[in-house]
Formats: structure tokens, sequence, C-alpha cells
């Protein structure tokens, strides 16, 4: 009886720690599949649109989560050193990028389109702009990007290359942090003037978008990278990959940009 009761004591015990264990997997599994992969991704703030369709469909085909910070360039770039976090950085010019590689922060990278200057106007264009010189002309309100941002940057080496800048800058009564908010204060009337990607322009209804020729404009690249900082290059060269292949550029061309093929 003793044996027996001895017996039943020590298989409940061992039924107890199988059912224990499993239920300790069943958990581990749970916690696993709970923990959804995700990538940090820093982008211009210009590149919004087609970039949250490229995450949206990303996230559809293979599960991983994109947080975007969107923002001005420059910006970002202080971020992604202060923190020393984030998987991808997207910036509106290579000279972003250069940075990058020249701070250790990424060696990897793929471009996907270009970033095409144009002289914006409101519709009605009341001021009668029709080329960079008359940027210059007096009583014309300018608009321009700050020198944190990559509009902003390149307004300045078409104004220079131009031999326009010291009129122009008379002219200038607000800078903004991003290309978006140039086509707010272009929408509100806050200028007669500014110089804008052309897919800021052209997909707004509000502003029209004035052609600079080839030969006086400064026509920037559009660099994808993956950061050093990221936990999962793999999945973040993935990501790279993803944004200029055939279905990324086609998302780009939807918004108006010039893919790099």
């Amino acid at each position: 009886m003793f044996r027996l009761k001895k017996y039943l004591v020590v298989l409940l015990a061992v039924m107890f720690g199988a059912i224990s264990l499993a239920g300790c997997s069943n958990e581990k599994q749970t916690s696993k599949q709970a923990q959804k992969q995700s990538l940090l991704i820093y982008c211009g703030a210009a590149l919004r649109k087609p970039m949250d369709e490229v995450g949206k469909l990303f996230e559809k085909k293979y599960g991983v989560e994109i947080k975007y910070t969107y923002g001005a360039c420059a910006q970002n770039l202080n971020q992604i050193q202060v923190s020393k976090e984030g998987d991808v950085y997207i910036p509106g010019s290579l000279y972003y990028y250069k940075v990058t590689k020249e701070k250790k922060l990424s060696d990897y990278k793929k471009d996907v389109a270009y970033h095409r200057p144009v002289i914006a106007v409101p519709k009605e264009n009341p001021k009668g702009i029709k080329n960079l010189e008359d940027l210059s002309k007096a009583e014309v309100k300018i608009i321009l990007g700050d020198k944190s941002t990559a509009v902003g940057k390149v307004s300045k080496k078409i104004l220079d290359k131009n031999k326009l800048y010291d009129k122009v800058m008379k002219n200038v009564t607000a800078t903004t942090a991003t290309a978006n908010e140039i086509v707010v204060d272009l929408k509100m009337k806050q200028g007669d003037a500014a110089i804008l990607w052309e897919e800021n322009a052209i997909d707004t209804e509000d502003i029209k978008a004035i052609q600079i020729p080839e030969d006086k404009n400064m026509i920037n690249t559009i660099p994808v990278c993956v950061l050093n900082s990221s936990k999962d290059k793999e999945l973040s060269k993935k990501f790279v990959d993803f944004v200029v292949s055939s279905e990324g550029k086609d998302i780009f061309k939807k918004y108006g940009f010039k893919t790099i093929e």
C-alpha cells in the first residue's frame, strides 16, 4: 500500500512537471509571437507620401512593423547620432549619406529616385514669376527651406550657381524646416514663390510648378541607407532592397518622382 501511494505521488509530480513545462513553452511561444519584428526608419519629410505606402506594402508582405520618424534631414541625422538607434535613413540628398559614411553611421546604401527642384508659386501666380531671375524682383516675397533641409541646401546651390543668391535673399520673408511647410505657406499666400521639389508642387492643387532649365538646376539623388546601429542589418537591407525594387519605384512614380533605373 505504501509503495502504491509513493508511486502515485511520483506519477502526479511527473504529470505536474510536464504540464508546467508545456505551460512555460506555450507562454514563451505566445510571447515570441507578440514581439513582432519592427524597423525604425528616419525619413525626409518630403518623402512621406511614397514612403508611407511603401511601408504598408512591406508590412503586408513580410509582417514587419515599420515605424517612421519624419523630419528635416539634418535633424534626423542629429537624432541618429545622439540616440545611436535606428535601422534605415532616407534623406533627400546624397550629401547626407556622405556625412553618415564619414561618421561611420552607415556603409550600405542604394539610390531610389531624383529630387528635382522647381520654382513653386500660388496657382494664380500674382507676381507673374517665370524664371529664377524673377525671384530677385522688387516686392516679390520668397520662401526657402532653411539650411537644415535638403531643399534649403539645394536652393542655395542653385542661386549661387546662377549668381542670384544675394539678390534673392533680400526678398526672403520666411524659411521653413521642411518642404511640406513651404507648401503650406504658399497655399496660405504667405509668399509669392519658393524653390521646392517638383513632386511636392505637382501634387498640390493650389500650387503651380515652373521648371528650372537643366543647365541652371541642381538635381539631387535620394539614397536609402542601412544604419550601423541597426540590430537586424539583414532585415534592414531587405527593406532597402524593397524600396528600390520595381514595386517600390512604382510607388515613387505614382507620386511624381523620376526613379533611378
